[in-house]
């Protein structure tokens, strides 16, 4: 699923919830610029909506970070978008203010998922979209 381009957006904000809704608000101005289907912009938005709550959830206990997001359009239609944290990743929690359905839900929403450490040693979600819901699905390599 990796790309040799650059991100077509590369941000990096604060992991607090209030951030979520910026991440959205770019997602929503890249659907536009790629003229995402509305349904198709929904699920991605809400996919990664979920992917960053599980930054603010679990990388980041007991201090402040940082949520990083990058999203590529490729030529095949498709999107990749790479939500990374440098906290203690993902885990259990037993005072989790979640119902534990996030990863299903991105799954479900998704093309493919990828769950795994970057080179830096970063927590890494990465998704990817078919912009065109009637197109075959892409598969992961």
């Amino acid at each position: 699923m990796t790309t040799l381009t650059r991100p077509d957006i590369e941000i990096s904000v604060p992991a607090n919830a209030e951030n979520v809704a910026v991440v959205r608000h770019v997602l929503g101005g890249l659907g536009d610029a790629l003229d995402i289907e509305p349904e198709v912009l929904h699920d991605l938005r809400l996919a990664v909506s979920e992917a960053c709550a599980n930054v603010i959830v679990h990388a980041y206990r007991d201090r402040d970070g940082l949520l990083d997001l990058t999203a590529t359009a490729n030529v095949d239609r498709t999107i990749e978008v790479v939500v990374r944290d440098r906290g203690r990743g993902m885990g259990p929690r037993a005072d989790s203010p979640g119902l534990g359905v996030g990863l299903p839900l991105i799954a479900a929403l998704t093309a493919s998922l990828e769950i795994g450490t970057s080179e830096t040693g970063a927590t890494e979600v990465r998704m990817l979209f078919a912009l065109d819901p009637s197109a075959e699905t892409p598969v992961a390599g």
